[in-house]
């Protein structure tokens, strides 16, 4: 337990490594669920279509929109972007870095799923056979004497092996199909390396101050919020210890006074101590309104990023 304890607080604390690390976890499983996935073409022309070129796009959305669920950044960036402006200015440019970092990571899952479906062919076989020209094939007499129903029939049976009685044609006809199916997976894999490749050889061919300009204050949005969560999580555990101390001083002050003639000075200036350490804790804020006014003003009106010297000075004192 102590290891997946510290695993955890590691993966929290590198918050980067935490969402390469789940961005690997879907694209791995999106490669699982397809190879375990039982591919049904229904064979028939209105529907062959219809269900290849879905399996082909309705997951990688679903694995898109999962991406963003799963990414933490995203409540950071939706509360950047609605809040009120008050005495600090929003960025654009940090806004835009943020959501390009979020849709980076989120696309790598459907990638990886459409460019195994690809690889695949069984996806491609399924839409596009009912488009085929069998004459290619060399075997013209097949459709002779069919109507235009019948042969649309025909085709979409050809990726149903139970279904399909001439069996030399429809190998023929599915490896033409995969052979192109293949060949747009590897022109989708070769466009993405080499967009991946652009974006990370032209970067520093622009000004390298305004990127680093935005990737510093987008990480401090995020430690900020991370931080101010952690004093809201202190002030809440000081408050309710103050306030529970308080309610059974106040409940057993008979038993309180008896209990404190049996102990000796040290214990009793131990107690003190703990009840001064938390009421510092409290930072002054001592009831339910003041708190709430708190949190409002944080939200409507965070502080401008400027800070005053006499709390550096406070500080080194």
């Amino acid at each position: 337990m102590d290891k997946f304890r510290m695993m955890f607080q590691f993966l929290q604390s590198n918050q980067e490594s935490f969402m390469n690390g789940i961005c690997g976890i879907m694209a791995l499983a999106s490669a699982q669920m397809y190879s375990a996935f039982e591919f049904s073409c229904p064979c028939m022309p209105e529907y062959n279509y219809t269900y290849g070129i879905g399996l082909l796009i309705v997951p990688p959305i679903w694995f898109f929109l999962l991406g963003f669920v799963l990414n933490n950044n995203v409540s950071v960036l939706a509360e950047e972007w609605k809040r009120p402006t008050g005495k600090r200015t929003k960025d654009p440019t940090i806004l835009r870095y943020m959501f390009c970092s979020i849709t980076q990571r989120s696309l790598i899952a459907p990638a990886v799923w459409v460019s195994v479906t690809l690889m695949d062919g069984k996806s491609f076989i399924c839409a596009f056979s009912i488009n085929l020209n069998i004459d290619r094939f060399g075997n013209t007499s097949l459709l002779k004497g069919m109507s235009e129903t019948e042969k649309l029939r025909l085709l979409a049976r050809i990726p149903c092996k139970d279904l399909f009685e001439n069996q030399e044609l429809r190998v023929a006809a599915t490896r033409y199909i995969k052979c192109i199916s293949q060949a747009c997976g590897w022109m989708l894999l070769l466009m993405m390396t080499f967009t991946a490749f652009l974006i990370r050889a032209i970067r520093p061919c622009f000004t390298q101050a305004a990127f680093l300009k935005t990737k510093y204050w987008s990480h401090y949005i995020d430690i900020e919020r991370k931080m101010f969560d952690e004093t809201c999580k202190e002030h809440a555990k000081s408050f309710a210890k103050v306030c529970i101390q308080q309610y059974f001083e106040n409940i057993s002050g008979h038993m309180q006074s008896f209990h404190h003639h049996h102990h000796n000075g040290d214990s009793d200036s131990e107690d003190e101590d703990k009840g001064k350490s938390e009421e510092d804790k409290l930072l002054g804020i001592r009831a339910q309104d003041d708190m709430n006014k708190v949190l409002w003003n944080w939200h409507t009106c965070k502080p401008p990023l400027a800070l005053k010297k006499h709390h550096l000075d406070d500080e080194k004192e």
